[in-house]
Parts: structure tokens; C-alpha cells; sequence
């Protein structure tokens, strides 16, 4: 019981038969319109005072609220009405104008059907409530009755008078519950046709999609160059701690190297936040290249006394900008794993090269902790999302990645621990 009162009277009901009562209001000016035209067509000067003309006047106004439903601000207002009032969920209406001939009809639909409806709910709820508060009341003024009232003489009798309450209830729920029903009806059709067409919502996903990409970029770029740069700083740092009184020239140089790194990190923080922000590009983010910084990366990460050795079998210059850029990251990302897993004092080895149209990069250091692999790429313990990011980069770029133990491979330091990609030199602009 309590449900049903609350399905006929409770807040989304009212908020929903409010909704229709709108539609009424929205329908009065097409009825004036529509009596205008019946009243000539019938030589009749009181349209109003007839139902049957009311009628005839209100199917008259209805086409032309649906010609007038092709004006850009009807689906907004409309969705916005039924997302409100309606409890229609936002994101399965479309709140801009109606562009494509296909939603213009189904605007045009809900607006006459909005209307049409709301008409018909906004007339009943004019006239039943004070004729059912007349019949609720009758018994009381059971004296009034007879021609006072201009009540049928069915009244005249006593049963009928006992019955007349119950009819006044009656009434009045049944136009509780044609109010809701209508309100829900309207609700279930408003996603269909106040929604976006299979276009929109596939414009939204690539939106959606795009806007993922955007974000996943930036969450590369910021933890390859503010990752890498706090290893490098630690390491530095610790490093020139343990030869603080020693060696004066190392921690000058490790201090050289700490300031270098992090002013170049906070550029790079700025620029992306920038980008963040102002909802700009990613291209507008600060991009180090293998060409430009590759010197002052390798430079910077011996600054902490790590032993690095690069050999570089390819033109820099000749790279094509993209694969240039998420190179540089490549190698960025490689030497702070060895920084991370391998110690201060671990040689590093670096090798890129072209062979056969393939941009090959390979990071090689003494594995000093077990593997464990999790997800598509193997990581050591303690690591974060490197891995994982670097090959999300080569899978975009269509190239091949392996990392782990290398096979046969244990010289005097150990295992070794092997970064091996391959991205195609072609197809990357």
C-alpha cells in the first residue's frame, strides 16, 4: 500500500506530473491558434463553449507545434525539462540542437507528444479535482441538493449520496494514477527520442576515447620524466653524501647534476599541468628527443656515479620526430629501472641502433633481485607502472618488446637484466 501511494503521490510523481502540466501551458497558444482556424471553419463564434470544438481545435494546434519544434532550442530545453522533472538519467539524453533530419522527427515527436499528453493531464486535473471535492462534500450539504447544484436527481436518494464520497476519491485517484502512468510513459520515451542518434554516440565515444588517450599520454610523460628524475636525484644525492669530505670535485659535479635534473623536471611539471589546465594538446608538452637530450640524460644519470656506457649506431637527426621523442622516453624509463633494481654502482649498458628499417634500443644491468611477472610486461619488486608504460608506447607504435633475464647471460656481476625494443622506422608520423 505504501508503495503504491508513494508511485501516485510521491516526490518524482508531482515532479513528473508537473512535467505534464507544463506540456499543458506549452499547448495553450497552438489551441488559440487552432480555435481560430475552427471557429470560421464551423461558423461557430464561442469555440470554448463546446467540448467537441476544444477538441477540434486542440488536434488542429498539435501539427503545428510539431513544425515549431524544428527551432535549435526545443531538444536543449526539452532535455533538460525531462532530465529535471522526468528523473531521466543525463547521459541518455542529448542536450544540444537537433541537426540530422532523423532527430529533428524524434524532437518532434516528444515535443507533440509532450504537448498532446500534458494537454490532456493539465484538462484533468483543471476539472475532476473540484467536482470530486463536490462530491466528497455532498452528504454534508445534503440540503443544497436537487436544483441548487444542477445535480442529476439521482442524488435524490440516499444511497446515491452515501456513494458520492467514495465516487470523489475514486476520481481523484484515478487522475493520481493517469498523471503518473502518463509521467512514466513519457520518461521511458524520452531516451529514445530525446537521445543522441547512433552518429552522436558514437562521436561521444571517440570524444570519450580520445580524452582517455589524452589523460594515459600525460600519465606516461609525467611518470617517465618525474620518476626517472627523482631516482637520478636520490642516487645523486646519496652518492655524493658518502664522498661529501673526500672528493669535493664529485659532489660539486653531483650537485651540478641534481640542480640540471630538477629544473628541468619542474619544466616539464609546468607544462604539463599547463596542458591539464587549459584542456589543450599534449603536443604542447615539453617532448626531449633522443636527438637534443640524449647527451644530457646519460650526462646526468652518470652524475650519481652510475657506471653507463651508450653506444649509438644510428643518426639521431635522421629519426622521425615521434619515434625520436618516445625513444628518448624509452631509454629515460631503462636507465631508472637500473637505477631502482641495479645500485649506484652497477655498469649500465646502452646500445641504439638502426638495422633494417627497425629502431632498435637495448638496456642491459646486473639483475640483483628476483622476477616476478604481472600483467603484459615482467617487473622486479618494488617497481611501479614503467614497464607497463613503455609497453603500452611500443604496442601504439607498432614495435616489439621483451624484458627480463637475458638468456646465458651471467658475467661476473651476475644475470643480466635486459630491455630489448624494436619500432618500426616507418608508419610513426
Amino acid at each position: 500500500m505504501r508503495q503504491a501511494a508513494r508511485s501516485l503521490f510521491g516526490r518524482r510523481a508531482r515532479l513528473r506530473w508537473v512535467h505534464l502540466i507544463l506540456g499543458g501551458a506549452l499547448a495553450m497558444p497552438y489551441v488559440l491558434v487552432g480555435s481560430v482556424i475552427i471557429g470560421p471553419a464551423t461558423g461557430s463564434t464561442n469555440v470554448f463553449g463546446s467540448f467537441p470544438l476544444q477538441l477540434a481545435s486542440f488536434g488542429v494546434g498539435l501539427p503545428l507545434a510539431a513544425v515549431t519544434s524544428v527551432f535549435p532550442l526545443t531538444r536543449p530545453l526539452e532535455a533538460a525539462a525531462a532530465r529535471w522533472l522526468c528523473g531521466v538519467d543525463a547521459d541518455r539524453l542529448a542536450f544540444g540542437p537537433a541537426r540530422t533530419r532523423g532527430e529533428k522527427g524524434r524532437t518532434a515527436s516528444w515535443f507533440t507528444l509532450h504537448l498532446g499528453v500534458g494537454g490532456i493531464i493539465a484538462g484533468m486535473s483543471l476539472a475532476v479535482p473540484p467536482f470530486a471535492t463536490v462530491l466528497i462534500l455532498l452528504p454534508v450539504f445534503a440540503g443544497l441538493g436537487g436544483s441548487r447544484l444542477g445535480l442529476p436527481e439521482v442524488f435524490d436518494h440516499a444511497w446515491a449520496l452515501a456513494l458520492a464520497p467514495v465516487a470523489g476519491a475514486a476520481m481523484l485517484v484515478a487522475l493520481a494514477g493517469c498523471a503518473a502512468g502518463s509521467g512514466a510513459l513519457l520518461a521511458r520515451w524520452a531516451p529514445a527520442l530525446l537521445g543522441p542518434s547512433p552518429e552522436g554516440r558514437l562521436a561521444a565515444a571517440e570524444a570519450r576515447a580520445a580524452d582517455l588517450a589524452v589523460r594515459n599520454r600525460l600519465a606516461r610523460e609525467l611518470h617517465d620524466s618525474v620518476g626517472h628524475a627523482l631516482s637520478a636525484v636520490t642516487l645523486q644525492a646519496s652518492a655524493a653524501r658518502r664522498v661529501l669530505d673526500s672528493d669535493p670535485g664529485f659532489v660539486r659535479e653531483a650537485l651540478a647534476a641534481i640542480e640540471d635534473t630538477t629544473r628541468r623536471t619542474v619544466g616539464e611539471l609546468d607544462a604539463v599541468l599547463g596542458v591539464l589546465r587549459e584542456g589543450g594538446s599534449p603536443g604542447t608538452a615539453p617532448a626531449p628527443t633522443l636527438a637534443a637530450d640524449l647527451g644530457g640524460l646519460l650526462r646526468r644519470t652518470r652524475a650519481g656515479g652510475q657506471r653507463v656506457t651508450a653506444t649509438v649506431d644510428a643518426d639521431p637527426e635522421s629519426l622521425p620526430p615521434l619515434l625520436s621523442r618516445e625513444g628518448y622516453r624509452i631509454v629515460q624509463e631503462g636507465l631508472s629501472n637500473a637505477l631502482k633494481h641495479a645500485g649506484d654502482r652497477a655498469a649500465v649498458d646502452v646500445r641504439i641502433a638502426v638495422a633494417d628499417g627497425w629502431l632498435e634500443i637495448t638496456v642491459e644491468n646486473p639483475l640483483t633481485a628476483p622476477v616476478t611477472v604481472t600483467g603484459p610486461a615482467s617487473s622486479r619488486p618494488g617497481g611501479g607502472h614503467g614497464l607497463r608504460g613503455i609497453a603500452d608506447r611500443v604496442r601504439l607504435l607498432g614495435g616489439t618488446m621483451t624484458a627480463g633475464p637475458a638468456a646465458g647471460s651471467c658475467g661476473p656481476d651476475g644475470e643480466t637484466w635486459r630491455l630489448h625494443v624494436r619500432l618500426p622506422m616507418k608508419g610513426t608520423a
